[in-house]
């Protein structure tokens, strides 16, 4: 699937439900979901969507499957698009699971930067460090064994390594939702409730509204001190 076959499905506003809409409608089924995105495969399982609702880190991870293309070390990225309010939407190629032994040993390699993975260690701490400088609650390389897979072709991958410390990040939202608003527009938070946390989770009972209308009362007085 094309960036041009992405925009004439899900149309120029598309936020993470309508996207997950378009893409069942055309066929795709849901493969799983994580603490930040849910996955959905394609008709003939050669490709996956990841939606996610709320992902600062999408633009940085998806430069990193561009720019390490040439290592075969990381997913192949066939679209990439911001959704509307701050989601993010990944088509990638499909990929299997690997044993915990191999991923580490990946993970360790790419640490020590040994000569098989050297040039994509490289692009790995360019891409990270511009994060870093650049967003708030950017957090650390995330080593998680799940994190490596298993291309069609063979190849080892190494994927979501980018991540917002959602920890440090939600506690801040929660307790000084000013902080929250004044460090990221509305435009790329509105669905910052809306996560999966598959992982996780589950959300607590009432917690998403709080937490909606704890940023939602801080985006007003921020309006009116503006005004």
């Amino acid at each position: 699937m094309t960036p041009a076959e992405v925009n004439a499905l899900l149309g120029p506003e598309a936020d993470h439900r309508q996207a997950e809409r378009a893409f069942l409608d055309a066929g795709w089924t849901r493969c799983g979901a994580g603490d930040w995105a849910f996955a959905l495969r394609s008709p003939d399982g050669s490709t996956v969507v990841r939606i996610s609702p709320f992902d600062p880190v999408g633009p940085y991870t998806a430069a990193l499957y561009r720019e390490a293309a040439h290592t075969g070390q990381v997913p192949r990225l066939l679209a990439h698009r911001r959704l509307t309010g701050g989601g993010d939407l990944q088509v990638m190629e499909w990929l299997s699971a690997v044993s915990q032994g191999e991923a580490v040993a990946f993970h360790r390699a790419i640490a020590e930067r040994v000569p098989e993975v050297a040039g994509l260690a490289e692009v790995i701490n360019r891409i990270h460090q511009k994060a870093r400088k650049e967003l708030p609650w950017c957090g650390p390389l995330d080593t998680n064994p799940s994190n490596v897979m298993r291309a069609a072709d063979g190849r080892l991958v190494v994927s979501d390594l980018f991540y917002a410390d959602g920890l440090k990040l939600y506690q801040a939202a929660i307790e000084n939702p000013d902080l929250v608003v004044a460090r990221i527009p509305e435009s790329e938070r509105r669905f910052m409730a809306d996560i999966p946390l598959a992982a996780s989770g589950p959300w607590e009972p009432g917690a998403q509204e709080a937490l909606r209308s704890g940023l939602a009362a801080a985006d007003a007085n921020a309006a009116k001190s503006a005004s």
